[in-house]
């Protein structure tokens, strides 16, 4: 957590991006400033010229979206370390692996975002920018659809697990507007994922998905997670990953379309296994995970 809590020097320190264009007009001078030095301490005549240098601090407090965090190099790098091993001393660190993800993810952001840009559904979903929570669901029409279809699944999925799609963290660290939909959307059909893999919210059923999502997103974050997750599991378990899950989830990711490129929203009452059969994820194997 150091590394999060040492942000606050961002702001001061003069590590932050700039806006151009985000500026409104001149900034006063301050007394006492080094550049009312030798006019008497008084006030700046009405009128008078203020250069770009002087916009300077305000330009560096520039938020790209509600919550940017704007951060250097330097600190993406410290952040990446500090969220790495927690993420990994306690993989139930969400807010440790979500900066995680955000601090290491811009190339693979990039192209999942291309692909997106480049799919008619992935497009529209871009332009409108959905959020899967609360708010946003009809969960009582939901749990109101027949068996076998994604909203029902997809709900039971929440009951049974003791899970809320409210519980994903809103993006911070990422320095491109777009960009940060496209890693909170990731992170909000990850529950989506669960539900069409048959996967349930143990170490096991995560470690399988992280599987899939590394081999569809190619997020830094994910690989490590699909690498070093199995370290906590059991030698039966472990064996059961490494001859039957892991082989099904990496071909599963392979074989499927792109997972951003579907408006979830819009397919509540198609089946799970017409919708599988559309993304390209294949049936889950009998195993009870």
């Amino acid at each position: 957590m150091l590394p999060i809590c040492w942000l606050g020097r961002a702001r001061r320190g003069g590590w932050l991006r700039r806006a151009p264009g985000s500026l409104r007009g001149p900034r006063p001078l301050a007394l006492g400033s080094p550049a009312s030095i030798g006019r008497g301490d008084q006030l700046p005549h009405a009128d008078l010229t203020v250069t770009a240098e002087d916009h300077v601090d305000e330009e560096r407090y520039y938020q790209l979206y509600p919550g940017h965090i704007p951060t250097s190099p330097l600190q993406k790098a410290l952040l990446s370390a500090g969220s790495a091993f927690m993420a990994l001393y306690n993989p139930y660190r969400h807010d440790m692996v979500a900066v995680l993800g955000e601090t290491t993810g811009s190339s693979a952001l990039r192209s999942l975002r291309d692909k997106m840009r480049h799919d008619p559904e992935g497009y529209q979903i871009l332009q409108e920018r959905p959020r899967i929570r609360l708010s946003t669901l009809d969960v009582t029409g939901l749990r109101g659809l027949p068996d076998g279809t994604f909203g029902r699944e997809y709900v039971r999925f929440l009951d049974s697990n003791r899970v809320s799609p409210d519980t994903r963290m809103p993006v911070k660290f990422v320095d491109d507007e777009e960009l940060a939909y496209v890693i909170q959307r990731y992170r909000e059909v990850h529950d989506l994922m669960h539900t069409l893999l048959g996967m349930p919210t143990n170490m096991l059923g995560e470690v399988v998905v992280k599987w899939f999502e590394a081999v569809q997103t190619g997020l830094p974050m994910c690989i490590l997670g699909a690498v070093f997750g199995p370290v906590r599991l059991n030698a039966r378990k472990l064996q059961i990953l490494t001859t039957e899950l892991i082989p099904w989830a990496v071909q599963s990711g392979r074989n499927a379309s792109c997972v951003l490129n579907f408006y979830y929203e819009n397919r509540w009452e198609q089946t799970v296994e017409s919708l599988r059969e559309e993304i390209g994820i294949l049936h889950p194997p009998a195993i009870c995970v």
